[in-house]
């Protein structure tokens, strides 16, 4: 596997296909998942203490944090409600290990569509990727 590199004269990191095709591959896994209500092996794939940072109808951002506890109990009233999600996934790598990536989504819930966007940062670690910050509006 070719690994992209930043030099001094160019400290942009480009990724290789490779790079890309793992973090796709890990969002094809966690929509898996979450497809099928697997909760606790979501909060597997990710880097706790977990960051959440969104804002409210006034326009007030915030940011919180949470354990594997309070991840799993959330997602478990979230996940499982009949929503069907399909996601167009951007990328965008900060470093070999450090990848933010944008999602813009449309789901279905009880007949109707609905449009949001929102983004992620996943670390690599030990060869594997994880989710550490999720970001998205309008959860204040």
């Amino acid at each position: 596997m070719a690994m992209a590199k930043t030099t001094p004269e160019d400290p942009v990191f480009e990724p290789s296909p490779e790079d890309v095709a793992s973090v796709l591959a890990w969002f094809d896994d966690y929509d898996e998942l979450a497809a099928t209500a697997q909760i606790e092996r979501m909060a597997d794939l990710a880097m706790f203490p977990l960051n959440s940072v969104t804002d409210d109808a006034e326009g007030n951002g915030s940011a919180s944090w949470s354990d594997r506890e309070q991840y799993v109990r959330e997602m478990t009233e979230v996940i499982g409600d009949g929503a069907r999600m399909e996601s167009v996934r951007t990328p965008h790598f900060l470093s070999r290990s450090l990848v933010f990536v944008v999602t813009d989504a449309t789901y279905t819930h009880g007949g109707v569509r609905h449009r949001m966007r929102y983004g992620d940062l996943l670390v690599r670690r030990e060869g594997r990727w994880y989710f550490q910050t999720m970001v998205q509006g309008g959860w204040g």
